[in-house]
């Protein structure tokens, strides 16, 4: 998304071929191409370790609970140091808290390869790896909440105000690209080697190929003068975003949709018994139910950015986080077990069809990043923005990692607690999720007015 240049003809330039010119103009930027590179890599490396950590903890533990505590592992540290990690983002030097956090991350994945390496699968060692698993999923819940403020407030500097929001748009391209291809990869790597550690090691080794590259980056964050640390500037960017209706309320929006609606958690039981692919290849089913959403975002990535702004921001928004929860409902039906009465079908049938859903789901889930992110930053004066970012790191990360040990429990109580199949319980949850995150929409446009209102994303 762009702004066209007010100056030019419009008879001779028009505004679809002026935005298909000025497109890619941003790569130009050296610092932000090295950006871009180095946060692609940390992604996929990250999106590995995740989809072969919730593989591993499913085949030791074969427990949607356990899977449900991956979330709750990375959520509680979130919540601990977001004001911290805002103000600290303010502070000091963010190019330096980007890359010191990125070296957390590398050691956090080099001990999950220690333990999955040295710990053997059998019942008696359940408890000892997930203990350790669960440890280093704190540690890494506390490096990403002091990286995303730092990172977020550090790239607005390296690009001018009127590339930002096709700067954004790449750079949550750059993420969504990871999410095919990582999920994709260990899928893979998981049906080559039966085992987890070679992907958590190679996540590790791209954590530092990422500190290289940003390290190489010219731009240094100047350090405003120091306000004396207190509990006001400590919650700053809190009261910013109250005060601020439509940033709180996209912000809502997005955490608690997400939350309800997230089915990523219970993918490995779907590719395992709901919709397998065919039978001994679930590690390439997971793999590539977990790349489906993000193909989706891809797509509409590329169609964000060769198109002018969003000339109703808020009501399309809104329109598709409601079509996001459609999707998710029908995610959770679309297999033998629910509609297999109505409409016969082999397995693989069903599996591309839920395949299907997960990449809609992905395509309009991706409009409330890219709006979401782009009024966050631009509203958001420089001196607040790294704390006014820790509070949206909040509320994305506890949408994602709550919404995980939400569908974890609720799987659960659905399933094994009422005397169901582990199927029957994520099936519940899913389209229970997707129900929810309808009512959602509808509370926030009644809430907030302002948002059906907002007009031009520019």
């Amino acid at each position: 998304m762009h702004e066209t240049d007010s100056q030019e003809d419009p008879t001779l330039t028009p505004p679809l071929r002026a935005a298909g010119r000025q497109t890619y103009a941003v790569f130009r930027n050296a610092d932000f191409s090295r950006y871009l590179i180095a946060r692609f890599i940390a992604a996929f490396g990250m999106q590995m370790m995740v989809t072969v950590l919730d593989w591993e903890l499913y085949k030791r533990a074969h427990s949607g609970l356990a899977l449900g505590f991956v979330g709750l592992s990375l959520m509680v540290p979130m919540i601990l140091c977001t004001l911290p990690a805002g103000q600290v983002a303010d502070r000091f030097n963010r190019k330096k808290i980007v890359l010191g956090s990125t070296l957390v991350l590398a050691g956090a994945s080099l001990g999950l390869t220690l333990t999955s390496a040295f710990i053997p699968i059998a019942p008696q060692t359940i408890g000892a790896f997930q203990f350790f698993a669960y440890s280093f999923l704190v540690v890494i819940g506390v490096a990403r909440t002091f990286l995303w403020p730092a990172s977020a407030a550090f790239v607005t500097a390296l690009v001018s105000r009127e590339e930002l929001p096709r700067a954004i748009t790449f750079n949550s391209g750059a993420f969504q690209l990871s999410c095919v291809l990582g999920p994709s990869a260990a899928g893979v790597l998981i049906w080559l080697t039966q085992s987890a550690w070679p992907v958590y090691a190679l996540n590790a080794f791209f954590g530092v190929v990422a500190f290289l590259l940003i390290a190489g980056i010219r731009h240094e964050h100047k350090i405003p003068p120091r306000e004396p640390l207190s509990l006001k500037s400590l919650v700053t960017g809190f009261q910013f975003v109250y005060q601020n209706k439509i940033i709180l309320g996209t912000l809502t929006l997005d955490m608690f949709a997400v939350l309800l609606g997230g089915a990523v958690t219970l993918l490995p039981i779907f590719a395992d018994g709901i919709i397998p692919l065919h039978n001994g290849a679930e590690g390439v089913g997971l793999g590539l139910l977990r790349a489906a959403i993000p193909i989706g975002a891809i797509g509409c990535v590329f169609f964000l950015a060769h198109r002018p702004p969003l000339q109703n921001a808020g009501r399309t928004m809104l329109l598709c986080v409601a079509v996001f929860g459609v999707a998710t409902i029908l995610f959770g039906l679309a297999n033998r077990q629910c509609l297999g009465g109505f409409f016969p079908a082999a397995d693989g049938v069903w599996f591309w069809a839920a395949f299907g859903l997960m990449v809609l789901s992905g395509a309009v889930d991706n409009v409330s990043v890219v709006v979401r992110a782009t009024l966050v930053q631009i509203l958001t004066p420089d001196d607040k923005r790294g704390r006014v970012s820790a509070v949206n790191s909040l509320f994305i990360g506890t949408s994602n990692e709550l919404g995980g040990f939400e569908s974890g429990v609720t799987q659960h109580l659905f399933g094994p607690v009422l005397g169901n199949t582990m199927a029957t319980g994520a099936i519940l949850s899913t389209v229970v999720g997707g129900f929810g995150t309808l009512v959602v929409v509808l509370v926030v446009a009644w809430l907030w007015p302002e948002i059906r209102r907002y007009g031009k994303l520019a």
